[in-house]
């Protein structure tokens, strides 16, 4: 056997894919050498033959190995002949505490359990964790009685919400107030954009999808005036003398996220200070939240300081740079360092829970309401390798590979979102510790959780360090254990789940996703066939949400008018050529559209249409769709032009910096947002009817 051919064996054996089908439909292979740098990636050496075989056995002897967590679904048995001999006596500890002692049958297999949830079960010495799940996560039509099915709700970024008295950036006293609104409105949910912990040290980063942590939550979106009291905040912000600043970032149209961080950083500060006097009625809340936040808490809060101390002091953004002793969150280092600076550790988890309580507060304010979902959280598909999530769970995280995608028809040199990803074989030889403590964190104040990049649970493109977006592989993942574990949570917290399956998606990754009841995508600026016709409202799948657009892509307005070929234009992304056909397959587009809106009771192809036109014939077009849940971005709610981030771009448009026009208390009331509300609600009634 060759040496290329060894390499391929463990590349194999590891779950690197060898190879890819390219947007042409051409199979590609990946070099050796960049299976070789990503195998170094994954703790796999692999420059000769000696490192070759030595990573092969070091993953058949792990492949032996019993894990310390097994999940399988409900009524299955399970086989565990290649740990046990038949017969043997078994203690199985239901999570309720309930014993079911027995033994193993005639072929070693474990007789199937009823009830979903994390059991103990013990075989002699051994002690293992059972992850017993439902079939398919909670779907929508457990959370409404009425069937078919036919949800709708509204996606907003929540850091473009406007309130007086945010400091310039959406909070959640302002999401509070939209809730409020969309619930009388008869909106079931409210999807809002990742609320994901990023770096206070480091304001410079701000894009939701690049986070520190998906453990915890962005503290700039605190709303503390909601939580210790309006005078208590206002006080505050005249000590510190934040007045003057404070009324400038709020008049801004885009966030100053540097400036705006800083200033709301001193206000959280500056009320840590007072509550650390004493004598608030809050304070047992306080420590039980620290408490009950363990060492996933006190980790992300050692790191927040130490992070801000290393960039201080030495320059330092990435702890993969910081002394070896600091590296390890268990080292006696990092806890001298906790002991000496226990009130900055002690202001991070003020901070924490701060913006835990609005969120739970924001949520229970929805269920009140009348919500059956309340607020979907979104989650991104990787964490900064650099971040706290990756040092704090450095044997479950890949640190060193990054996440992207490989070339493909909109994206011809391919992508790298600069994020890191878990690691297959850390999950599986650490019970899958960090992928559920994820899902637990952000599903505790949520309905629903959108899963970016869902076929994530399947494979991703990981890419070395150093190496261009095409220079990467597919690695695999243990896609059935990452499925159980989200339906049984899921299933816990009574949440659906949503999962954003665009781009390459694998062949048959649609129907798995139905058949384990996650909800796919389907965008209606994407809906159409190879003539580029758009599919009428009837012919949508009834397993997957609809939406107008997404955050990647311009709103109806916006796309209607060619703004994000007018932006690519003006920033030189594409040539005057490319940029000519654009506009030519745009225009077919539109009248595509238009021949689609008209065919479903829209306006007829020769009336005259502007963009509130085809907002609302789209807006009654996605409600007529058979889909359970259908989700109206706000911007196309307001009939806005710009999108929130152009793909491709880092500063030449301002990504992730648009503030929505007025207040979010008054966001709804105006009359193109009403209309629009009450065509969806009307067409989701008639669709519920029909079907």
């Amino acid at each position: 056997m060759s040496n290329d051919e060894r390499l391929h064996t463990l590349a194999t054996a590891a779950g690197v894919a060898t190879g890819w089908v390219d947007a042409d439909g051409q199979p590609q292979k990946v070099p050796p050498e960049v299976l070789r740098q990503i195998l170094a990636g994954l703790d796999l050496p692999a420059d000769n033959d000696t490192q070759i075989e030595d990573s092969l056995v070091q993953l058949r002897q792990a492949g032996k190995e019993l894990p310390p967590l097994l999940t399988l679904e409900r009524h299955q048995s399970l086989d565990l002949s290649s740990h046990f001999v038949p017969g043997n006596v078994f203690e199985l500890t239901l999570e309720d505490g309930q014993l079911q002692p027995g033994r193993l049958d005639e072929r070693g297999r474990l007789p199937p359990i009823a009830q979903p949830g994390y059991h103990r079960l013990s075989i002699g010495e051994r002690t293992i964790t059972l992850a017993v799940a439902p079939p398919r996560c909670t779907g929508v039509d457990e959370l409404d009685t009425r069937l078919p099915p036919r949800l709708w709700g509204l996606a907003v970024q929540l850091y473009a919400l406007r309130r007086q008295g945010d400091g310039g950036i959406g909070d959640t006293q302002a999401l509070e107030s939209l809730v409020h609104q969309a619930a009388r409105q008869g909106a079931a949910g409210i999807a809002i954009s990742p609320l994901h912990a990023m770096f206070s040290a480091d304001t410079q980063r701000f894009s939701p999808y690049s986070p520190s942590s998906r453990l915890f939550h962005n503290v700039l979106h605190s709303a503390p005036g909601s939580i210790l009291g309006e005078r208590e905040v206002r006080t505050a912000i005249e000590a510190a003398g934040l007045d003057d600043e404070w009324q400038r970032l709020e008049r801004l149209d885009l966030i100053d996220w540097p400036a705006a961080a800083e200033a709301k950083l001193r206000l959280l500060r500056a009320l840590h200070a007072e509550f650390r006097r004493g004598g608030n009625p809050l304070e047992q809340d306080f420590a039980s939240f620290r408490r009950n936040g363990g060492e996933a808490l006190e980790n992300h809060c050692r790191f927040e300081a130490l992070h801000a101390y290393h960039v201080r002091h030495h320059g330092l953004h990435d702890w993969r740079h910081w002394d070896a002793a600091l590296r390890c969150p268990g080292s006696a280092a990092v806890a001298g360092f906790a002991r000496e600076y226990a009130d900055e550790i002690a202001f991070h988890a003020f901070a924490q829970w701060l913006i835990a309580r609005g969120l739970e507060r924001t949520q229970n304010a929805a269920r009140s309401a009348g919500m059956p979902i309340g607020l979907i959280a979104d989650l991104a598909v990787g964490a900064d390798g650099g971040g706290s999530q990756a040092w704090s769970r450095q044997a479950e995280l890949l640190s060193t590979l990054t996440v992207g995608a490989p070339p493909d028809a909109l994206n011809r040199s391919g992508q790298s979102w600069g994020v890191s990803a878990f690691s297959p074989w850390g999950l599986r030889q650490h019970g899958f510790h960090a992928y559920i403590e994820m899902l637990r964190a952000n599903l505790a104040h949520a309905g629903g959780i959108r899963i970016d990049h869902v076929m994530g649970l399947r494979r991703l493109w990981v890419i070395p360090p150093g190496g261009e977006q095409r220079d990467g592989a597919y690695l695999n993942y243990p896609q059935e254990d990452l499925m159980r574990l989200l339906a049984l949570e899921s299933w816990r917290h009574r949440a659906i789940v949503l999962g954003e399956d665009l781009g390459t998606v694998p062949e048959g990754f649609r129907p798995l996703l139905a058949e384990r009841g996650i909800l796919g995508m389907r965008v209606l600026l994407f809906e159409q066939d190879a003539g580029g016709r758009f599919p009428p409202p009837q012919d949508w799948p009834d397993n997957a949400l609809a939406t107008s657009t997404t955050h990647d892509l311009p709103p109806l307005a916006g796309w209607w008018q060619g703004r994000d070929i007018d932006w690519r234009e003006r920033l030189r992304l594409t040539d005057a050529e490319a940029t000519a056909a654009a506009r030519e397959i745009r225009r077919r587009e539109r009248h595509a559209l238009r021949e689609a809106l008209a065919g479903a009771g829209g306006p007829a192809l020769d009336a005259p249409l502007d963009s509130d036109g085809l907002i609302d014939a789209c807006v009654r077009f996605l409600g007529e769709t058979p889909a359970p849940l259908v989700l109206l971005p706000m911007e196309d709610a307001l009939g806005l032009d710009e999108q929130a981030n152009l793909p491709g771009t880092v500063d030449g448009h301002p990504n992730w910096r648009r503030r929505l026009p007025g207040d979010s208390d008054t966001l709804l009331d105006d009359a193109a947002p009403a209309r629009r509300l009450r065509l969806l609600a009307d067409a989701r009634e008639a669709s519920r009817r029909s079907g």
